[in-house]
């Protein structure tokens, strides 16, 4: 009963955040038994030159050894991920993964120029900045010690992972390619004379979004974007 209700609730992850963090648990999994990071991380000569291609990829799945800062990035990832899909993208699949393509693009191309070799987290944070400033009246709760509205949740992950003395380079590439991609998809065209420059491919469109919805699917509420008190929150008003 418990493995059915484990595979029900499983099956109701959005297609796309269902994919992504099975293959981030996969991945760590396989280094645990089977590969080494050093089979994964992002180097260009590697990726270029020995044309080791799969690298492109695995950079953005790997988030480290199992441990407080896995299940910390793993859980914020699952959250922000799926409420996005399920919130300002829902019935946008094509699009939810052109922004995943175009991110994992922007990423790589910086990552040529900083010493970056995992670029999972800074995934992440791209996926809350998109969130935060699309739910910019949301208040937020860090740990129990921080009150605040949504929009300055990345910059509050930034100032804890500083605490843990990590580089905030991660960080700050998240939050500049989130920005880049809400100021062209929801600011610029908003604009006069402003355009859509980012388009989603048709093809995309074409696997990815169907006209039925499933009559059983079950969102995950948005107005509960933290979870275990490491960035609960709530509308105001409500």
């Amino acid at each position: 009963m418990a493995y059915q209700s484990l595979r029900l609730e499983y099956l109701q992850i959005p297609p796309v955040s269902r994919a992504y963090t099975t293959a981030c648990v996969l991945t760590t999994a396989a280094v645990l038994e089977l590969i080494t990071p050093f089979q994964l991380y992002f180097n260009p000569e590697l990726i270029f030159k020995h044309f080791q291609i799969w690298r492109l990829i695995t950079n953005f799945l790997f988030f480290g050894p199992v441990g407080f800062n896995f299940l910390f990035n793993m859980i914020f990832l699952y959250r922000y991920c799926r409420m996005l899909e399920e919130g300002s993208f829902r019935g946008r699949t094509a699009d939810f993964v052109f922004m995943f393509l175009f991110g994992g693009f922007l990423m790589t191309l910086f990552g040529l120029f900083v010493s970056l070799v995992f670029l999972g987290q800074a995934f992440t944070i791209m996926l809350v900045y998109v969130w935060s400033r699309r739910n910019p009246y949301v208040r937020m709760n860090f740990f129990g010690l921080l009150n605040f509205q949504a929009p300055f949740l990345p910059w509050v992950l930034m100032g804890f992972s500083l605490l843990l003395g990590n580089s905030i380079i991660v960080d700050l590439l998240g939050i500049a390619v989130g920005h880049i991609y809400f100021f062209l998809e929801d600011v610029f065209p908003n604009q006069p004379g402003g355009i859509r420059i980012l388009k989603t491919p048709s093809i995309l469109k074409a696997i990815f979004d169907t006209p039925d919805e499933d009559p059983n699917y079950n969102p995950l509420p948005e107005e509960r974007p933290g979870g275990f008190d490491w960035g609960e929150g709530q509308r105001l008003g409500g």
